[in-house]
């Protein structure tokens, strides 16, 4: 996995995370759906199964909202190093005057330490 590209990788957490996502939703439901089940008046068992609906209605609209967010990424990761590969690199010269400066700045040291030592 270390040799993976970052893209999939991020493809590969996002259907994780709606795996897991669309699992605890569908465990939920069924909890509510059970309840609705064992409900004793009418109003109640409709007012669980409404909530066992609305648990997987927006459980699927956060899990597609999550995958298009992961979709998203992924492609715009995938195409900055794309681009970053085919982008020319261009390599500074250094100049010469900044290799003398430090030269000048240490002649000018050692004339001061044999001023200090006469």
């Amino acid at each position: 996995m270390a040799d993976a590209d970052l893209d999939v990788v991020i493809r590969q957490l996002a259907r994780q995370l709606h795996t897991g996502l669309m699992t605890r939703a569908k465990e939920r439901r069924d909890r509510f759906n059970g309840l609705a089940a064992k409900a004793k008046g009418k109003e109640t068992g409709d007012r669980f199964k409404m909530m066992a609906k609305a648990t997987m209605e927006q459980a699927t609209a956060a899990a597609k909202r999550l995958q298009m967010s992961a979709d998203n990424v992924a492609d715009s990761y995938a195409r900055a190093m794309r681009l970053a590969a085919s982008t020319p690199v261009t390599v500074k010269v250094e100049k010469k005057a900044k290799e003398e400066k430090p030269a000048k700045k240490a002649a000018k040291a050692k004339k001061a330490k044999a001023k200090k030592a006469k």
